[in-house]
Parts: structure tokens; C-alpha cells; sequence
């Protein structure tokens, strides 16, 4: 815990963010047993999880974590797990998932810095001979896949009861093996479409975004000039005149469905005194 309380306080000149990409691969590589060659290749978020189970075995729920992750879904699912673990560990370490989501370089790289200096500072920098990263992975995807044919069988048997003329298409799907290239081709095109269904609604949330924007603009735009005609009809010197009731009343007009400007008009045609102003000034 005390390693952790402490993890916030790496500062951006720490020795720690001063160690190459290439040592960052080779000790991610070696601890975990994978073969990765880039740094993004980690952007997922499970190589973090599993780094943070080796240094504190059993803390980490692994068979939550997914290995397979490839949509920014699946993979803030992964950083919510690692964030659980950081408060647990008391770690104050601000974890940019929508950074780290998009694959940048940079930001990985410096996420798997603080990492390696973290995990050295709780083990010493010895690796854990009595973890086995291969089998903990395992373990996870077992948990994961026997839970996996439970919804599908469910999800097959409720297709075959909606549509009797269903029934055999249903029983062909059942038989599908997912590792086959049959199966891996419906995985790949059912994962095609949910990422084109994502993005069309990511556009459009986009697009609401500055219509939104554009109509506070417009709304403040107005409600600004209707406060200086307000403050104007204020002074004293005009506020007795016909003219400047006239207007308040429109401004203060409490029902939006039925137009002011009749009542306006008829205050400002029975006032006798209406042209004393400009009679004064002729």
C-alpha cells in the first residue's frame, strides 16, 4: 500500500521516463512472455492489468480482462478494471484512457514507463519466478469461454422457438464452429458492422454536438440585445414614456402563444402625451 500511496509522486523528470521503448518492450516481453513489437500493441489495457496481478497476485480479477479486446468498448472495460486495482492500491495515478484508447505512441510508451517503475518499486525489479503469465492468461480465457457458449446456446434457442421456419438455419448456426474459417469470417463481419453502426452514430452525436452549440450561440446572441433594450427602457428619463411601456410590455409579456404587440400598440396610440418628446424638440 505504501508503494502505491507513493506511485502519484513520479515526477515527468523521474528516471523512470527516460528509459527507451526498446527496454520498455523487452522487460514487457520477458515479464509476461509476450512477443510484442510495439508499444500501442499494449494500448488494450491488459498487458497493464496483467503487470499489476504479477507484482500483486490475486488483486487482479483476470478473468475479466480481455486479451482479445479491439473496440475502444472492450478495451475502457479493461482500464476500468485497472482503475478498480489503482483505488484499491491507493494509487492517485490519473489513468488518460481516451488517450491510451486511440493508440498513440507516445502516451503508451509513458503509461508503460510509470508502470515499470511502479511494478520496480514493489518488487525490487526481480521478476516473480513462481508466476506463470502464460497460465494466468489461460485461466482467464477459460472463465471467459465457459461463460461465452451458455449466451450463445440461450441466444440460438430463442431464434429456433421465435420462427418454427427458422428451426433449421438455427440448428446450422449451432453447428458452427467459431475457430473455424466459417466462424472466424461471421466474428470478423459481425465486428465489421458493429464498428460502421459505432461510427455512423459517433458522426452524428458529433453532429448534434455543434447544432447544439450553435443554438446556445444564437440564443445568447438575442437574450443579450433584449437585456440592453431591457436596461435602456430602465432610465428614468424614458421609462414614463408611452413608447418605453409599450415596449415592456412586449418584453414582459408572460404567454408565448398569443402576440403582445396588439396591447403594445393600443398603450402607445391612446397615450395623449405620445408626441411630447418630439413636439419639445421642434
Amino acid at each position: 500500500m505504501a508503494a502505491g500511496a507513493a506511485a502519484a509522486s513520479f515526477g515527468l523528470m523521474d528516471k523512470a521516463y527516460f528509459v527507451g521503448r526498446g527496454e520498455i518492450l523487452s522487460w514487457v516481453n520477458a515479464t509476461l512472455q509476450l512477443s510484442l513489437n510495439k508499444v500501442e500493441e499494449a494500448a488494450s489495457g491488459a498487458v497493464q492489468c496483467q503487470l499489476l496481478d504479477m507484482v500483486h497476485p490475486g488483486l487482479v480479477p483476470m478473468h475479466k480482462v480481455n486479451f482479445d479486446a479491439k473496440t475502444e468498448y472492450d478495451m475502457i472495460q479493461n482500464y476500468k478494471i485497472l482503475q478498480d486495482v489503482f483505488n484499491k492500491l491507493r494509487i492517485g495515478k490519473n489513468i488518460e484512457v481516451n488517450k491510451l484508447v486511440k493508440g498513440r505512441p507516445l502516451d503508451n510508451l509513458e503509461f508503460l514507463q510509470w508502470l515499470k517503475r511502479y511494478c520496480d518499486s514493489v518488487n525490487g525489479g526481480i521478476m516473480n519466478e513462481n508466476y506463470n503469465p502464460v497460465e494466468r492468461r489461460s485461466k482467464g480465457c477459460k472463465e471467459r469461454s465457459h461463460k461465452g457458449p451458455n449466451k450463445s446456446s440461450k441466444s440460438l434457442q430463442a431464434n429456433r422457438l421465435s420462427s418454427a421456419n427458422s428451426a433449421d438455419g438455427g440448428a446450422l448456426n449451432s453447428n458452427i464452429d467459431l475457430a473455424s474459417p466459417i466462424g472466424k469470417v461471421c466474428n470478423a463481419v459481425n465486428e465489421e458492422h458493429y464498428m460502421e453502426q459505432i461510427q455512423q452514430l459517433s458522426e452524428k452525436i458529433a453532429d448534434l454536438k455543434v447544432s447544439v452549440d450553435n443554438t446556445e450561440k444564437e440564443r445568447d446572441f438575442y437574450f443579450s440585445k433584449l437585456r440592453d433594450i431591457e436596461i435602456l427602457c430602465q432610465r428614468p428619463e424614458l421609462e414614463h414614456l408611452p413608447m418605453t411601456k409599450g415596449i415592456r410590455k412586449i418584453l414582459y409579456a408572460a404567454d408565448a402563444k398569443d402576440s403582445s404587440l396588439p396591447e403594445a400598440n393600443e398603450i402607445i396610440t391612446r397615450s395623449p402625451g405620445m408626441f411630447s418628446v418630439s413636439d419639445e424638440a421642434e
